[in-house]
């Protein structure tokens, strides 16, 4: 199957898809552009919210309002007014920014950074709650990336995008500790770099992969790729099911980094993409509800 583009966005670094249920409308990242973006495939408006620093993900939140991860620190957003709050930053090195992120199925807000100098285990996997405690969960991390949780509540699933695993930990929902690292799904050298990812309501894990213009489908009990939706942007980055009934897949892509000639033979890339894969997906985490 492939993907269609539904908003010609032409972002930077698109990322950080998500859908809220509530309000029937994708958030979604443009990382360098240095935006939020709220977008209503109902109507085709895209609302664009200028935030001043790199931002990493967003994660929603009731009345209007929404968390994001800015270079400068962890953010709540008006989505009336635009004005931002810091809530907490506990990124000390000027060379590293919030990467992508979510919330568990406690509400709490876990999201992790990437090193702008390309450091190698200089990143780290932290835990936002909603009690405004900030907690280190993984160190030693390259590039945080994708991360979900299983429909049990009883596994986290987490990628490091450079060692082209998907890792299975053991969660803890009332507490929100991990333990027991595995690896579950091995991406093969060649076939893109790890991404964003999301899971489907039949507990499917389903993985952007950076650099392959793909969107691969894994079943976690067995690591067996399932399904591919093909995207016509190399760089596609984040997916998220949404749409009525969660049965639309949204896939951001980027354009920053390509070619002139790729850009030439992939004018698409940075849009918003969209493709129903016959599947549909789960609801997306509030911050601060269980």
């Amino acid at each position: 199957m492939q993907a269609e583009s539904i908003l010609h966005a032409q972002a930077s670094l698109g990322e950080g898809a998500l859908w809220n249920p509530e309000t029937a409308e994708l958030y979604w990242v443009d990382i360098e552009g240095r935006a939020l973006h709220v977008f209503d495939p109902a109507t085709g408006h895209d609302r664009c919210y200028p935030v001043g620093k790199r931002i990493g993900t967003v994660v929603p939140r009731r009345g209007g309002r929404a968390l994001v991860a800015l270079q400068t620190g962890i953010h709540e957003i008006d989505l009336t007014t635009g004005l931002l709050t810091r809530l907490a930053d506990p990124v000390t090195d000027q060379y590293l920014r919030f990467n992508d992120g979510k919330c568990d199925p406690a509400g709490r807000f876990w999201v992790g950074t990437f090193d702008l100098m390309l450091r190698p285990h200089a990143g780290t996997l932290y835990r936002f709650d909603p009690d405004g405690s900030t907690h280190v969960m993984l160190r030693r991390i390259t590039n945080s990336n994708g991360i979900a949780w299983s429909l049990d509540q009883r596994t986290m699933y987490y990628i490091d995008t450079p060692t082209l695993v998907v890792q299975a930990f053991d969660y803890d929902n009332a507490t929100g500790h991990i333990a027991n690292p595995r690896v579950i799904i091995r991406i093969p050298e060649g076939s893109g770099g790890p991404d964003g990812m999301t899971i489907d309501a039949e507990g499917r894990l389903w993985v952007a992969l950076w650099g392959a213009g793909r969107v691969h489908c894994y079943d976690p009990a067995t690591g067996a790729l399932q399904q591919v939706i093909t995207v016509p942007a190399p760089f596609t980055s984040s997916c998220a099911f949404g749409g009525p009934g969660l049965e639309t897949l949204f896939i951001t892509t980027a354009r920053g980094g390509l070619s002139p000639q790729q850009l030439a033979e992939f004018p698409l890339s940075g849009d918003v993409f969209a493709v129903r894969p016959g599947v549909a997906g789960v609801p997306a985490c509030f911050f601060g509800e269980l």
